[in-house]
């Protein structure tokens, strides 16, 4: 089975090279010094729609080498009638490999074997190990390639989508029952491309029927006493030549090359390589797309958490037809004027010129991530389009009297304030005593509403909105200066930097307002998302305490436990080594001990010893339980109980966790340093760390409120099932009645193995499980599954007409929306790849029951802060953790909070469903969950 984490591009390099020139062989792009870059402009753009779109975790690029191959020695005429290579191309493969070497993606190439050979064995060796593989060529042949988890990518062209093509699309494509046939179809058609001779006068439709009724050419040929006229005597005489040609037209999957796993993966571009290339072929846009606007890369690895066909959007490179570069505003050819304000004089007349204002853009300037850990580097502010302001921070200077200049704006409700991440500039404040007050809108949240799964940094923004090429950091710095932050630069640079930043915020404040109002995203924006900016603002400021004794405690035992388990596993092994190395262990399990006849090996070589396989291993051998349960200590140890006192800050010895509230397309919050939302849940071990999170003092208690099953309850109003309604109002256990269904027993007679997979079943289908994952699941034979699963719609018709309903939806609007019209969008929805539209259609399914959660738990969060607020309580909300909020409870409010966080989670569901919440009050968050 693959893993959808694992995602390998193969890239055929003369291929695209080749349609990158013909797509500019009319309008050449010709640079300053008269020389021709469209091959590498072309080559380049591919590259980059698959790195921002596919996100792949591993790639490559094959080239042919000018050596012989079989099929010269086969056929002398074998691609003879190809026309000598243009000078532009000649010219251009060298750079393209520079610029592949800059992005740290390797060459595949070698003598004798063609880049289709290498691709095909590569292919096939990756497959094999787990992974989802796309060869990425326009060449129709590698067809014949195409089986589970490896397809045929062809990239766009001349206005054409992407296409990419599974085992279906190819039998549909070819008219053939067997993707092995493609060979035989291009023995009997030839290929042109290659001067493939093929037989004379045999076209598809004829070489389809033939193959449909012979199966292979070696079997026409053999069997032609079935043929007449013309035919018959043409495949007579010219079998061989068929033959012949299905030979030459078979891409080798043995060439004698390993899949290097690790070689191929992809770690993200090297600047020092690429930059200077990408400036001698005089590219700025694409320099901007692949640095970013702060020096930054911006063509990341992939992220582990994405599923395999998720994608990251970026904007449409379209080719140039003008015979020279198109250069985009920039600060160099525009009139802009940004002034540094750098005495107290000068800040007190800005001050009062933005007291005259009815809106200005204003941000904060840190030297570090977090607003609660970094020291302020200086503030921005703009009001007039194409000028702004920037005020440094002094030396000699403590922040609250620069701060304090601007207390009579910043505090001013009436004067509405734009900002970039507001939240960050709230924190700063309010760390220093101040309340920013009349902020009005996030244009970072703004452009997550409208483009939820692309980047949202102001360079992006410039660049969508304004059609304007931002500075970035390093353009600034003097030449061998590493510039990471904005105060690394002297006041006069920074100001350019900091201004263009406020003043791009300023202008695409208006852009972005128009377009929430014209896709229906601004009430969601006013009522939901921007309220909810001061709420985590105040939550982060809270942060928890945690108990630096407890997790003392539990490292010892960590210790103490992982070192036990360490010496039974040595006992038992006969033998000393180390655990946590994949070789030794290996090594151990399956030279030594033998646990199995044929253990999986990884592409280096040694043996696969990942968690997977171990954990099948574990029910049969107790030793290798023992090894993964000394692996969970030694992580938990590590990540979580190690690693929580270094989060803590030292001005109030509380962890304050980031709260990200643009980062997940589904809605969801999540959160950094830490991370709570993956403190682990589903072992003992794990659960015992949020016994570390502690009250306050000892007059608070903490409060856990829980939504119950709130994702199977949206899903049962979606689908307005009556019978699934009138469980959860009458407090039925869901899965049982779900189980006394399916299984068509009285509720009294549902056993546990029953009511188990009626769960999964429950929860699997919220995400558009298969069959084949219920099987996976439940560990039972695929046809039981898919049983269990026919007769869930069977019992509950209303599922699935909601989710065929949704789906249509979708591919008629390619995007599904929540209860608060939160959009996903699903621009695969409709693609001709049967796998592509099928991650697409699950997503339909669970988008709008995920981001329902989402829309209704920051609902209750608005609501149950603003009542703490009005009721000047002593408590507070502390974390926000998936379904749960948590809070520090004064123990003489416990009365009045517990019972209204109850309700006010409650009555944020506008659905029929009533919602559930499972309350508690411990000494801690172990004891209160």
């Amino acid at each position: 089975m693959s893993d959808p984490k694992k995602k390998l591009f193969l890239l055929d390099a003369y291929a695209l090279i080749y349609r990158a020139h013909f797509a500019f062989s009319k309008n050449p792009r010709i640079s300053s010094k008269g020389v021709n870059t469209g091959v590498m402009f072309g080559f380049t753009n591919t590259l980059l729609d698959i790195l921002f779109n596919q996100k792949p975790t591993h790639i490559g690029v094959a080239f042919d080498t000018a050596a012989p191959t079989f099929r010269h020695d086969e056929f002398k005429e074998y691609k003879a009638n190809r026309q000598e290579t243009p000078e532009d191309i000649r010219a251009g493969i060298p750079v393209v490999k520079k610029i592949i070497e800059g992005f740290n993606i390797p060459i595949l190439e070698k003598d004798g074997f063609e880049a289709d050979d290498i691709i095909g064995t590569l292919a096939g060796q990756a497959s094999s190990k787990g992974f989802e593989v796309f060869m990425m060529t326009p060449d129709k042949d590698f067809g014949q390639l195409v089986e589970e988890h490896v397809y045929l990518y062809k990239p766009s062209y001349m206005g054409n989508s992407v296409d990419i093509l599974g085992v279906d699309e190819v039998l549909k494509k070819w008219d053939i029952e067997k993707v092995s046939q493609v060979t035989d179809m291009l023995g009997l058609q030839g290929d042109s491309s290659d001067n493939i001779p093929g037989i004379p006068g045999v076209g598809p439709k004829t070489a389809s029927k033939l193959i449909k009724e012979y199966g292979s050419v070696e079997a026409l040929v053999k069997n032609t006493d079935g043929l007449k006229g013309k035919l018959k005597a043409t495949i007579e005489e010219f079998g061989e030549q068929g033959i012949l040609s299905k030979k030459l037209a078979t891409i080798i999957t043995d060439v004698p090359v390993d899949f290097d796993e690790a070689a191929l993966e992809y770690h993200g571009p090297d600047e020092k390589k690429l930059r200077p290339v990408f400036e001698d072929l005089e590219f700025r846009t694409i320099i901007g797309r692949v640095f970013g606007s702060s020096g930054t890369k911006t063509i990341a690895p992939a992220n582990p958490q994405l599923s395999m066909f998720d994608t990251v959007s970026a904007p449409v490179v379209e080719p140039q037809t003008e015979t020279k570069p198109i250069e985009k505003s920039n600060i160099e050819n525009s009139d802009k004027k940004y002034h540094l304000v750098d005495s107290p004089e000068l800040r007190r007349e800005l001050a009062g010129f933005l007291a005259l204002q009815d809106e200005f853009y204003f941000g904060t300037v840190l030297n570090g991530d977090f607003a609660l850990e970094a020291g302020l580097a200086g503030l921005s502010f703009c009001y007039l389009t194409n000028e702004a302001y920037f005020v440094p921070l002094p030396e000699d200077e403590k922040t609250e009297d620069l701060l304090e200049d601007f207390r009579e704006v910043l505090e001013n409700e009436s004067i509405a304030k734009i900002g970039y991440n507001v939240k960050q500039d709230i924190l700063l404040l309010k760390r220093y005593g101040m309340t920013l007050k009349g902020a009005s809108f996030d244009i970072m949240l703004a452009h997550y509403l409208i483009e939820p799964e692309v980047r949202h940094d102001p360079d992006i923004l410039a660049d969508t909105y304004l059609d304007y090429h931002t500075l970035s950091l390093d353009m600034l710095a003097e030449e061998g200066q590493k510039v990471k932050k904005v105060s690394d630069l002297p006041w006069n640079k920074a100001k350019e930097y900091v201004g263009e930043m406020a003043d791009v915020g300023f202008q695409v404040n208006d852009f972005l307002r128009k377009e929430l109002d014209s896709k229906n995203q601004e009430k969601l924006m006013r009522e939901v998302e921007f309220p909810l900016v001061q709420v985590l603002a105040d939550m982060e400021f809270e942060g928890v305490t945690v108990d630096l004794d407890t997790l003392g405690e539990m490292s010892e035992e960590m210790e103490s436990l992982s070192n036990d388990l360490q010496r039974q596993i040595f006992e038992f092994c006969g033998e000393e080594f180390n655990i946590n190395s994949p070789k030794q262990l290996g090594e151990v399990l399956f030279e030594r001990l033998k646990l199995i006849e044929k253990p999986k090996k990884t592409k280096s070589g040694q043996y696969a010893t990942g968690e997977e396989i171990l954990s099948k291993l574990a029910l049969e051998h107790e030793v290798v339980q023992k090894i993964l349960d000394f692996r969970e200590y030694q992580k938990l140890k590590s990540t979580y109980i190690d690693a929580l006192p270094n989060l803590i800050n030292p001005w109030d010895g509380r962890i304050h966790t980031d709260y990200n509230q643009a980062r997940a397309a589904t809605g969801r919050l999540s959160s950094n340093n830490p991370n709570l939302q993956n403190i682990p849940i589903r072992t003992e071990k794990g659960r015992a760390i949020r016994k570390a999170f502690v009250p306050r003092s000892e007059d608070y208690q903490l409060l856990s409120a829980d939504y119950s099953q709130i994702e199977l309850r949206i899903a049962a109003d979606f689908a307005k099932d009556e019978q699934m309604t009138e469980a959860f109002k009458k407090g039925q256990d869901i899965h049982a009645t779900t189980a006394s269904r399916v299984f068509q027993v009285p509720l009294k007679q549902v056993d546990p193995n029953m009511r188990r997979k009626a769960k999964e079943v429950n929860f699997g289908l919220i995400y558009g499980m298969s069959a084949f994952g219920l099987a996976d699941r439940l560990n039972i034979p695929r046809s039981e599954a898919r049983d269990i699963m026919e007769a869930y719609f069977t019992q509950f018709s209303a599922v699935k007409k909601y989710m065929d309903r949704i789906i249509n939806e979708a591919k008629e609007h390619e995007y599904v929306e929540t209860i608060l019209g939160r959009r996903r969008y699903l621009r695969d929805i409709n693609s001709r790849n049967a796998t592509t539209r099928g991650y697409a259609e699950r997503n339909a399914i669970n988008a709008p029951i995920q981001g329902s959660a989402a829309d209704i738990i920051k609902i209750a969060m608005i609501n149950i802060h603003q009542w703490m607020a009005e009721s000047n309580l002593q408590s507070r909300m502390i974390m926000q953790v998936h379904d749960e909020l948590v809070f520090d409870i004064h123990k003489d409010e416990i009365d009045v909070v517990k019972p209204k966080v109850i309700q006010l989670m409650k009555e944020a569901s506008p659905l029929e469903v009533p919602m559930d919440v499972e309350a508690g009050i411990g000494k801690d968050w172990l004891e209160a969950h």
